[in-house]
């Protein structure tokens, strides 16, 4: 037996939506090359040690971008997947709350990369009151779309 998936009107913001988080980590990946270089710390190195942050504010620069970079790969893959499944129902509202995570990300990103961590919080707020409204959302979602006995 066979499902056949009927794709809903403006389903087509979902894959634009995740496309735009694709840029974001690139974009930030970038930033990270960048800080790297200026820090001068060698691959395969993760983050500067806590010498060369406490000689150097590029250091202690490159630990802020490397983490903002991957919390927002720690967060990709939830959001990933609760915009798909919430596209399911509502491609409009989880299009909007993908891209407002992203938009979210980028504030995070500038904030957290000055060096001064408490600059990351109010990205750090949208960011996170998007996944939790996608996650809430397609949590609901597959609710909705679960077979009924």
């Amino acid at each position: 037996m066979s499902t056949q998936i009927v794709l809903p009107n403006g389903f087509g913001y979902v894959p634009t939506s995740l496309v735009s988080l694709g840029w974001l980590l690139t974009w930030q990946t970038f930033l990270v090359g960048r800080a790297r270089k200026r820090a001068g710390i060698a691959y395969p190195q993760l983050y500067a040690e806590q010498a060369q942050v406490k000689a150097s504010p590029e250091a202690l620069q490159f630990n802020c971008t490397q983490r903002a970079h991957q919390n927002t790969l720690e967060n990709a893959p939830l959001v990933t997947l609760s915009t798909l499944i919430f596209g399911l129902i509502c491609p409009h509202a989880a299009a909007i709350m993908c891209g407002s995570f992203v938009v979210g990300r980028i504030i995070y990103t500038l904030g957290y990369k000055s060096g001064d961590p408490a600059r990351r919080i109010p990205g750090a707020a949208i960011s996170t009151l998007s996944v939790m409204g996608l996650m809430g959302s397609a949590s609901y979602a597959a609710y909705l779309l679960f077979p009924s006995a």
